[in-house]
C-alpha cells in the first residue's frame, strides 16, 4: 500500500466523521481483533491503540489518527478483502503501522495494561 493512500487513510475529519469512526470502531473492534489476532505481530499494540482512541484523556489529533486507522481496520471490505486468509490484513497492517508509529509516546502504560488484560480475555 502506497504512503499517499495510507497518509489519506488517516487525514484530520470532521469531527461528526471521528463520531461516526469511533461509533464503527466500538461496534466492532473485537470482532475484527478475534479474526485478525493469529496475522497481526503486535496485536497488542494494535488493542493498546484501541484503549488510547476510546479514551477521553488522548489528545484530540491523536485520537483522530488512531480512529481512522482502527476504523480501516474493522471495515469487512477494504483494498484488500480480509476473508483472503494470509493477505487479507496487509492493508491493514500498514495502516495500522503507520498509526501507531506517528502516535508511539501517546500509548500510555495503562493502556497497555489494558490491552494485555483484554487479550487474555478476549482471545483465549
Amino acid at each position: 500500500m502506497s504512503q499517499t493512500k495510507v497518509g489519506e487513510i488517516l487525514k484530520p475529519v470532521s469531527a461528526d466523521e471521528d463520531r461516526q469512526r469511533e461509533r464503527r470502531v466500538r461496534e466492532n473492534f473485537w470482532r475484527t481483533a478475534r479474526r485478525a489476532a493469529r496475522h497481526i505481530p503486535f496485536m497488542e499494540d494494535v488493542v493498546a491503540s484501541y484503549y488510547a482512541a476510546t479514551d477521553r484523556n488522548t489528545p484530540t489529533r491523536v485520537r483522530g489518527i488512531l480512529l481512522a486507522a482502527l476504523a480501516y481496520f474493522v471495515m469487512p471490505v477494504d483494498m484488500i478483502p480480509d476473508f483472503l486468509i494470509g493477505f487479507g490484513f496487509t492493508d491493514d497492517l500498514a495502516v495500522l503501522t503507520a498509526a501507531v508509529t506517528a502516535i508511539q509516546g501517546h500509548i500510555k502504560p495503562t493502556h497497555r495494561a489494558a490491552a494485555r488484560e483484554a487479550l487474555e480475555r478476549e482471545l483465549d
